[in-house]
């Protein structure tokens, strides 16, 4: 875009390009991502009980993309787990074994107390913000080397990539024994989910030159969106997304169209409503009638209809009754 290169900003969206994540962005990342699944319900008893349960949960909230990405390129789950250089290794792996025993054993949970500080959570959450726009351009970006005209697989690389870690959030929750299906992302998408694969829809079409932006452009303006919004939100306390009007819409719009059964189904519907009504009303009627007579002591006779012939024992019965009673009355 022209009007961003005659600006300042082409600088800043240079320096924001050429930044390096590693360590203190990831470590926000990993921070953020570990006091998360602190705060799941239940997930504080399942540490104290089975810390290696607790340990895998926390490895798949924090590599949760990286390894959903593999598998949907074909590649070892565990690459994300590894590295070229073994010190860079041995550097991820203690340290986020240190972040998780941390947030979760420290004495007197100071560690989880100073990051749950709102100065400095809204720090950590803008850093893993930061971190979002790499994840999602490097999937897209991964996806584009091996399939070079394939839009909605670039898409589907990068949402997973960034935003893993809550698509597979039910397979998480199976390792700390909880069964829920209805939390599945896909049914009720949470703002993290929704943000992530509208930046792989953003980044999937300008690799593929349908959105005429720079790479380095697009990096600046979608990760200013995400730090603000994200600070608006921890901010403000809300967790409404900044889309609900334009998804609202579209809802309407595109989805919940006009049935031609709505009149049929809303008749019969009614239909039953007063049917059942009359019942109810003729009931309590019938009720009252019977509890009147009863606290009056008196029996209602009963008409016997003309015609109408009743069983056999019933006649028998009635005849001895009428012999026993000219009986009596002679």
């Amino acid at each position: 875009m022209d009007l961003l290169e005659l600006l300042p900003l082409d600088e800043l969206s240079h320096g924001l390009a050429n930044l390096s994540m590693f360590p203190y962005f990831d470590m926000a990342h990993y921070i953020v991502s570990i006091m998360a699944l602190r705060e799941q319900p239940g997930v504080l008893e399942v540490s104290r009980v089975s810390p290696l349960a607790c340990w895998f949960s926390s490895m798949l909230f924090c590599f949760g993309g990286a390894v959903l990405s593999g598998i949907m390129l074909a590649e070892p789950a565990v690459a994300p787990l590894s590295n070229s250089t073994g010190v860079l290794l041995a550097s991820i792996t203690c340290h986020m074994c240190l972040y998780r025993y941390l947030v979760f054993y420290c004495p007197m949970d100071l560690v989880y107390c100073c990051a749950a500080l709102l100065p400095l959570r809204l720090v950590l959450s803008g850093m893993k913000e930061v971190t979002r726009t790499w994840k999602v351009l490097g999937g897209v970006t991964q996806a584009h080397g091996k399939y070079k005209d394939s839009l909605l697989v670039m898409i589907a690389n990068g949402w997973a990539k960034g935003a893993g870690g809550g698509l597979i959030s039910n397979f998480e929750q199976l390792v700390r024994g909880v069964w829920k299906p209805e939390t599945n992302e896909l049914l009720k998408m949470s703002y993290p989910t929704k943000i992530t694969l509208i930046g792989a829809v953003l980044f999937a079409l300008q690799q593929t030159h349908y959105l005429p932006l720079k790479t380095h452009h697009l990096m600046l303006i979608y990760t200013v969106f995400t730090v603000i919004n994200k600070s608006r939100m921890m901010l403000t306390g809300s967790s409404a997304s900044p889309f609900a009007v334009i998804e609202s819409a579209v809802y309407k719009t595109l989805f919940t169209g006009h049935s031609p059964y709505a009149a049929l189904t809303g008749e019969v519907k009614k239909a039953c409503i007063d049917h059942g009504a009359t019942n109810g009303t003729t009931a309590t009627a019938e009720t009252k009638e019977i509890g009147k007579n009863g606290a009056s002591g008196k029996t209602t006779p009963v008409k016997r209809v003309k015609g109408q012939s009743g069983s056999p024992k019933a006649k028998e019965e009635s005849e001895n009754a009428d012999t026993t009673n000219g009986k009596k009355i002679n």
